[in-house]
This record gives C-alpha cells, structure tokens and sequence, in this order.
C-alpha cells in the first residue's frame, strides 16, 4: 500500500482526470448504519468516492457501486468467494473466506465483463488491497484503494492482466446510472464542412467536454464523443455516413435537449430528415414515447 498518497490525493486525482457528475446519484446516507449493517468501518477514500462520483460507471466500462438508494443493482456485497458445493476443495482454491472473518471479499464494485472489484477485508480499512476476482474465477490482487485503484486503471497503469482495457478513442469519463431518454437525428449534408459543423454544435451545446474520437483510413466514417458539463447529456457525432447525432439525457430534460439541439442543427446548416430512438425505431416527433426509450 502506498501510505504517501493520501486518500484526498487519490481522489483528488481521479477528480482530475475524470470530471464528476453535478448531480450524483445515491451518494449519499447514513454510513453509520451502513457500517453498522457489514459490521466493519469503510474506507475513507470509498465514502469521498460515493459522495463524488455516486452510482454509475468509469469509461463505460468500470462500475462504481454505492450502499445507498433502492436499486437491486447497487449495494455494497460480502459474500464467499467459493461457487463450488465441496468445502475443501473451496479451501484449496479460493483462499477468501466469507465476511465478516478476517481475510474476507467485500465486493464494492463491478465491470461490464461481470468481473467483481473487492476488498480484502484484513487489518485497518485504509490498507484494505483491491482484489479483481473475474468472471472466470480467478484473481489478482493490487495494493492501493479503489480510489487510486480507478485512477490508475483509467490511465492504463493498474497492470490489471483480468481487466479489459480503457477503449482507445474514449477519454475518460463518468456516467451516472439513471433512467436516460435516447434519440438519433438524421441529418441532410448541407455545406458546411464536418469540422465547422462539429465546432457549431458543440458551441451551441457548450460548456462541453470531450470524450473521444475516431476516424477510419481515409476518413470516409468517423465519430466524435462529448458531453454537457451543466447537464447530464452525452452525445455521439457521427459522419459522415450516416450523418447523425445520437443524444442520451434524463427524461425531465426532453424539453431543455430538444430546444437546444434543433437550434444546434440549424447553425450547422443541416436538417433533421428524421428521428429515432437508440434502437433505430422511427418516431414521428421528438416526444414520442416509446417502451425502449428509457433505461
């Protein structure tokens, strides 16, 4: 563990390197009670973790759990790492007991992968070590927290051999795990050039902050990634074939998005040809509800 980076420096590092929501999601609580429900104190690092970030997942890829709110899908877990039904065999191959014994799994967050991100619960909890157990049922272990655990996973030093990799063209990012509205405009060309179009609709969106990019060969497909910084919006710029936008945002911002975005598409010289939702259902106008509209 490295006791010189302090647990604000940890985060304080991640803060930096990837932009928190303005509004988290199940943030926060009553930690007392939560302690009180594992029977063991938490990691300051992970409580400055849950009331920055909250609920959602790092690079769509690494999500953050929280012990707050109702979900199914959130919660911290402590539970035996031993999937077999034979006792010894367990204890030959799995050498993590089941809370609260010393030495034990409590499982703080997971991946898209159904890998599992844990503590190993043994001795003071700000040098608990992050243990990935993976899908596949094996592990390795990192001695740090899961806050520096995140930021050096983010940058591509965590050395993790069970862990996917950050995509290439995506910067890192925060999406909080809320209901989101989804819709793609179809666009005409017009003359603008892409760049000026881009630049357009991220000035009229702005403050943005980038997510990525991506170009083929010989530039004949291509997407752009960003998000709002005063809203929970993210959008997807692609060109030029097909040229569309794809938004997603929480429902109550339907009206606020729609407003902003046509008026985008206007500056840009464009016109919408057409609407649909994620699933490339096609929607008569913009607030047509649908059954998959919401996540």
């Amino acid at each position: 563990m490295a006791d010189s980076r302090t647990t604000a420096t940890d985060c304080d590092r991640l803060v930096q390197l990837v932009a928190p929501p303005a509004a988290p999601v199940d943030a926060h609580g009553d930690w007392a009670a939560v302690e009180a429900a594992i029977g063991t104190r938490l990691p300051d690092d992970y409580k400055r973790l849950v009331e920055t970030y909250g609920w959602g997942e790092f690079c769509d890829f690494l999500y953050l759990q929280t012990p707050f709110g109702t979900s199914e899908h959130n919660g911290i877990e402590w539970q035996s790492a031993h999937p077999t039904e034979s006792p010894e065999e367990d204890r030959e191959r799995y050498p993590y007991p089941l809370h609260p014994a010393p030495g034990a799994l409590l499982i703080w967050g997971t991946t898209m992968n159904a890998d599992r991100l844990c503590w190993l619960s043994d001795g003071a909890p700000e040098q608990w070590p992050v243990v990935v157990w993976s899908s596949e049922g094996w592990y390795e272990t990192h001695a740090m927290g899961a806050a520096e655990f995140i930021e050096s996973w983010a940058c591509g030093h965590a050395g993790s051999e069970l862990l996917a990799d950050v995509e290439p063209d995506l910067a890192p990012c925060f999406n909080t795990f809320r209901p989101r509205t989804h819709r793609c405009l179809l666009l005409s060309e017009g003359s603008i050039s892409h760049p000026e179009r881009l630049r357009l609709l991220r000035e009229s969106l702005a403050p943005t902050t980038d997510r990525g990019s991506w170009r083929s060969e010989h530039d004949e497909m291509g997407q752009d990634h960003f998000a709002t910084v005063d809203a929970d919006w993210l959008l997807t710029y692609d060109a030029p074939h097909p040229h569309q936008i794809r938004i997603d945002f929480p429902p109550e911002d339907s009206g606020q998005v729609q407003q902003r975005l046509f008026a985008a598409v206007h500056r840009m010289g464009c016109e919408v040809l057409g609407i649909t939702t994620a699933a490339g259902t096609s929607l008569p106008a913009w607030d047509t509800a649908t059954d998959e509209d919401e996540e």
